[in-house]
């Protein structure tokens, strides 16, 4: 059993979508870190995620235990901004929050250079080492190296090794357009059209989270 370890019951469906039905939702808190990189960000998130998992198990979304080891995904994901240094990236759910998407635009308006990028990172962590291939691993576990010399089970220190997979989807900002979708979605325009001008098909066809998923949903399908 996959789970998808998100509150947004909307990722969770998106996922199936591309994953099948095999996929389960977990409420849980992880810990974000700060970092200005989504992959280190993620694989943080899905390391405690799985711990969490083999410690507690985890109840799945439709009330079930979830399995000892089963495998967790976790996501991050920003807009990045070419004139800013790729700012706000990482921040963007606090610059939405502090600045609001408004102000965020203004300060982008006044670049000549209004190219930017959506872009979603998957962690994928199932306690099993993964066979060498074009995307990144992240094995910078600080848990297991603080754990090392401890009187603690050889499982417990063992590095838990994170696949990662990004998605993005380019274009550009603009002045706010559109009714639909959310966040920074009026500002960001994607072949003619704001993602807030898209219908719901139209946005997850070109969806940074979806070319992440469907190069993870390959790969897990030989995992």
């Amino acid at each position: 059993m996959l789970h998808y370890v998100t509150t947004n019951e909307g990722k969770v469906a998106e996922a199936a979508s591309y994953l099948g039905e095999s996929v389960g939702q977990v409420d849980f808190d992880y810990t974000e870190i700060q970092s200005d990189d989504l992959g280190r960000i993620a694989a943080h998130g899905a390391r405690e995620a799985y711990r969490h998992t083999v410690a507690s198990q985890t109840r799945r979304a439709d009330g079930s235990a979830a399995d000892v080891g089963d495998a967790v995904l976790v996501d991050d994901a920003g807009l990045f901004v070419d004139a800013l240094g790729g700012f706000p990236g990482p921040y963007s759910s606090y610059a939405e929050d502090t600045l609001g998407v408004e102000r965020v635009w203004r300060i982008a308006e006044k670049e000549e250079n209004r190219k930017a990028a959506f872009r979603c990172v998957l962690a994928y962590c199932d306690g099993e080492p993964f066979a060498a291939s074009p995307d990144p691993v992240d094995r910078d576990d600080r848990v297991a190296a603080a754990a090392t010399g401890a009187e603690r089970d050889a499982e417990e220190t063992e590095p838990l090794p994170v696949k990662l997979f990004e998605g993005v989807v380019r274009g550009r900002l603009v002045a706010p357009r559109g009714e639909g979708g959310f966040g920074y979605d009026p500002i960001f325009e994607h072949d003619g059209k704001t993602m807030a001008e898209m219908s719901t098909e139209e946005k997850n066809a070109i969806s940074h989270r979806g070319r992440a998923l469907a190069k993870f949903g390959e790969w897990f399908a030989e995992r």
